[in-house]
């Protein structure tokens, strides 16, 4: 009898995402504040991977990799902006419940790339610093290859095992989500089923993730150790630059992540989880290609002699 009840319950079709709040006079300006990121994101992650594959001057690991990153934050950024627009304008919207797993799933598969993505860079820029004689080496292109594929493939299917538990709960509402995109911990409330296990996996494959954020500690911590044997003040000063920066993203990307994903779930957090979420949602992807990339002066004479012929053309 109670089966067939719960059986019975089981109507969850589709989700209404209440996005950020009641905004009320705010919507139109934060409306066109979210969309100018949205484009100027956009633009500066496609510029990137456009320089790295027009020139080959910079066709080195570091900058394969970075285009690679700029493809994840393209990749979550469109899988939540346009909605997110939406959301502001409507004060929520509705969604299917199969397209509100599926963008879980998608946001949870590219941080999860973004996250050991960031711990092969940093290895990278240990190699580079630390090991010059044998970067070469370490770093050939079919090594770079396969270890692309397997970050890629390795994290869709490790986050498609956790969506595997999720989708074996029975979802009977209610069908509001207090966010402004399915995450995970939002959506396993519409179950009224024991999540006790999907939350422990969720747990256990969160504090799983952190790993590379430890990697990326250990080689920036021993880069740092290579910097401060630098004689030259000017040559340890460009360095410790350009690894503090990298570290600041790295600490924004890292901590928000720690917030939203590592501590229990509460009516309490749930606000500050959305503000938190902006962070590694809209931020992050901003700050990416310029810490790492445009701000570089290779990067900015690749797209210099890009444009170069087209100016010349003109005249």
């Amino acid at each position: 009898m109670e089966e067939n009840k719960k059986r019975n319950m089981s109507t969850v079709t589709y989700v209404i995402l209440l996005g950020l709040g009641d905004l009320e006079e705010n919507r139109t300006i934060l409306f066109f504040l979210f969309l100018s990121l949205y484009i100027v994101t956009l633009f500066s992650n496609l510029l990137l991977i456009f320089a790295v594959q027009k020139s080959s001057h910079i066709h080195t690991p570091m900058y394969f990799f970075l285009c690679h990153l700029s493809c994840v934050d393209v990749g979550y950024l469109s899988s939540i902006f346009p909605q997110l627009l939406w959301e502001v304008l409507a004060a929520g919207v509705t969604i299917s419940f199969t397209a509100c797993v599926m963008q879980l799933y998608v946001v949870g598969a590219l941080l999860t790339v973004e996250c050991f993505l960031l711990a092969v860079m940093s290895y990278d820029c240990y190699l580079a610093i630390c090991q010059p004689l044998r970067y070469s080496v370490l770093t050939d292109h079919r090594v770079c290859v396969k270890l692309a594929v397997a970050l890629w493939t390795g994290d869709f299917l490790f986050v498609g095992a956790v969506l595997v538990l999720l989708t074996s709960l029975t979802f009977c509402g209610p069908h509001i989500i207090n966010h402004f995109f399915c995450d995970f911990f939002p959506l396993v409330k519409l179950s009224c089923t024991d999540t006790t296990m999907v939350e422990r996996a969720a747990f256990a494959s969160s504090y799983l993730s952190l790993s590379p954020f430890f990697w990326t500690l250990l080689s920036y911590g021993c880069i740092l150790s290579s910097i401060l044997r630098i004689s030259s003040s000017t040559g340890r000063h460009r360095a410790f630059s350009t690894c503090s920066s990298h570290l600041i993203v790295m600490s924004l990307f890292y901590g928000t992540l720690v917030v939203v994903y590592m501590t229990p779930p509460s009516e309490t957090t749930s606000s500050l989880n959305k503000i938190f979420s902006l962070f590694y949602t809209v931020l992050i992807p901003i700050l990416n290609p310029l810490v790492y990339s445009l701000r570089n002066k290779d990067v900015q004479i690749a797209l210099e002699e890009e444009a170069t012929p087209s100016c010349s053309g003109d005249n």
